[in-house]
């Protein structure tokens, strides 16, 4: 007979085999596991089938889901830490396609519309852009504290521009500078050099312009820029020479050379517009390593938050404090809540969220929820979840294939996105024929009741 031991590592064999998106309580579990293991051998040999029971019901528990774009035309909102839905969670944006599987050209135009989730999701055209890519749209959204106000990219001939639109009048207004990220007071944008990220990080920058210092590795007239979303004045915050001035003090394999080209990527306010998060990036070897820095809306007072070179993904918590997959030598790559200015870090579900993906807080839950995904597994499934932080408890959302055609730079992830009440979630999946949008119903799960510990 099995030693009680025995059994114990078996079963945790068994886990290592699941996906754990899949798992609704895993730290519950896990606990049930411990006590499995230090119990009578009678009760270690229940465990298989109390566990795929548990497994069973988590299935079953899976929220609503319902398909709010179709074909034969593509749709997709891109990254997900941007306004998708309408203050009144009515209307979601989205771009519209007609093509996948390749990247945009100059000439390819897409449409930009939202959908209206209370008249039979009906689409409804508002404008156009020749301005985007796969992972991020045209950046695409409402506009903080505005009733009726959206904003996105384009291209003017031989330049980047910003429009707004009023969707109830129609009228447009444009700016003479894109922009990637907004203020909560919705006065002010960021947004790095779209031409460099188009030649450095493919799949995040724009065709159609070149890089003019293309040749240079760090220029000091190229880096971030601050534009008001009033006037349309736009000035250069800290440039890529600045950063590259900053001594790299993380792992030794991730520093760059003399030769290493750097840029700018991934700009984030804070919640009361205080400070803005961006991470800088340069050419290691195939690959590339990153800084994780904050700074002033005027790009004083520089802090480099990570300096690893792993930072990834991220989402402010609060005006002092951002969640960010990376590599710390405490638990290695996991995500971490860093406090701004300070070298305060600490881990954030290190056995549970194990994975990277794309993380936020679902709004008016007081930093408890997270909203995360997963990249495709060995079963090409993703696996977009909620994180109930006090009781390190993880909730599945459903698991969506994603077919091998959608890899590389048009890789279509879920990138979960919260509607403003936090009772929806919108994903973009390919797995009904082309990527599509989708809305999953969470209210219930964020009910008190979803986070009990029976």
């Amino acid at each position: 007979m099995q030693t009680t031991a025995m059994v114990y590592h078996t079963l945790l064999r068994t886990l290592s085999t699941i996906s754990l998106s899949r798992h609704l309580m895993f730290h519950s579990r896990r606990q049930f596991l411990k006590s499995m293991a230090v119990s009578t051998p009678a009760l270690a040999a229940l465990a298989p089938r109390l566990l795929h029971a548990a497994e069973t019901a988590s299935e079953a528990n899976l929220p609503p889901v319902r398909q709010i774009t179709r074909g034969p035309k593509f749709h997709w909102f891109g990254y997900y830490d941007k306004f998708q839905f309408s203050p009144d969670n009515r209307f979601v944006l989205s771009n519209e396609v007609d093509f996948e599987h390749r990247s945009p050209t100059a000439d390819d135009v897409i449409r930009i519309g939202m959908i209206d989730t209370e008249d039979g999701d009906k689409w409804i055209e508002l404008d156009e852009t020749r301005a985007w890519n796969w992972q991020q749209g045209c950046m695409l959204q409402w506009v903080p504290g505005s009733q009726n106000e959206i904003l996105w990219n384009d291209r003017d001939g031989d330049r980047f521009v910003c429009h707004l639109m009023n969707v109830e009048t129609r009228q447009r207004r444009t700016l003479p500078h894109p922009v990637y990220n907004i203020s909560s007071d919705g006065k002010t944008g960021i947004a790095p050099d779209f031409a460099r990220l188009n030649d450095c990080r493919p799949g995040y920058g724009y065709a159609g312009v070149p890089d003019l210092r293309h040749d240079a590795v760090a220029p000091d007239d190229v880096g971030l820029w601050r534009v008001d979303l009033t006037s349309g004045k736009q000035d250069l915050l800290f440039s890529l020479a600045d950063a590259a001035k900053i001594p790299y003090t993380g792992e030794e394999k991730m520093a760059w050379t003399d030769s290493a080209v750097h840029w700018f990527n991934h700009l984030l306010f804070n919640t009361d517009g205080s400070r803005y998060f961006f991470l800088h990036r340069w050419r290691v070897g195939r690959g590339f390593g990153t800084r994780a820095f904050t700074a002033n809306p005027d790009g004083s007072k520089p802090y480099i938050l990570d300096p690893y070179g792993h930072t990834s993904h991220f989402i402010w918590r609060d005006p002092q404090h951002v969640m960010a997959w990376s590599w710390h030598p405490s638990h290695k790559s996991k995500f971490y809540l860093y406090k701004d200015l300070t070298d305060h870090v600490e881990p954030v579900g290190p056995e549970v969220m194990i994975q990277n993906g794309h993380n936020t807080y679902v709004p008016g839950t007081d930093g408890q929820w997270v909203l995360n995904d997963t990249y495709p597994d060995r079963n090409r499934l993703q696996h977009p979840y909620l994180f109930h932080v006090p009781s390190n408890r993880r909730l599945p959302l459903g698991h969506f294939h994603n077919p091998p055609d959608y890899a590389g730079e048009w890789r279509c992830d879920t990138h979960p996105r919260s509607s403003r009440d936090g009772k929806l979630v919108c994903i973009d999946s390919p797995h009904n024929g082309g990527r599509q949008l989708y809305l999953i119903d969470v209210s219930d799960l964020l009910a008190p009741t979803a986070t009990s510990d029976s």
